[in-house]
């Protein structure tokens, strides 16, 4: 079985994220998404809330679990038996920041990481822009899934 982890805080999901996910599919017999839990950051949204934006935005898909895990992503792959860590790629600053990272999984373990490029309607979204415009009262709804609107 392919099984590739996309991991992320998902504070909160949003339709980058979704679409990778969806074109994630495709390749993978099953994706885990997988929430990072990290005591020292300071999320908008709650662990819960989070895994249910995700669960709802996903119920009519079989491959997708959502999981959470703590420490090292390679840790939770070999947890989890997954060969591949799924990320996604909005612009060259992502690349040089994932590159590092997927290096250092190799480095650690035999994961692989597989990148797809954002689509370039959705390039622009990030988790920190949809927080941004949340706090400010703006309008965030064509940035995220609906199962996110609240």
């Amino acid at each position: 079985m392919r099984r590739a982890i996309f991991p992320g805080s998902f504070d909160p999901l949003t339709l980058g994220h979704f679409d990778i996910i969806q074109r994630g599919i495709t390749l993978f017999d099953e994706i885990i998404i997988a929430i990072g839990v990290n005591a020292d950051k300071k999320y908008m949204f709650s662990l819960e809330q989070r895994m249910n934006f995700i669960v709802e935005a996903f119920r009519h898909e079989p491959k997708i679990k959502v999981l959470t895990y703590e420490g090292l992503t390679v840790d939770f792959c070999k947890k989890v038996d997954a060969d591949f860590i799924l990320r996604g790629l909005r612009n060259p600053g992502d690349f040089e920041f994932e590159k590092a990272i997927a290096h250092t999984n190799r480095k650690l373990s035999e994961i692989e990481t597989v990148f797809l490029l954002t689509s370039s309607g959705k390039s622009y979204i990030s988790s920190s822009i949809v927080r941004d415009v949340i706090r400010n009262g703006g309008d965030y709804t064509s940035l995220v899934p609906d199962t996110v609107r609240t």
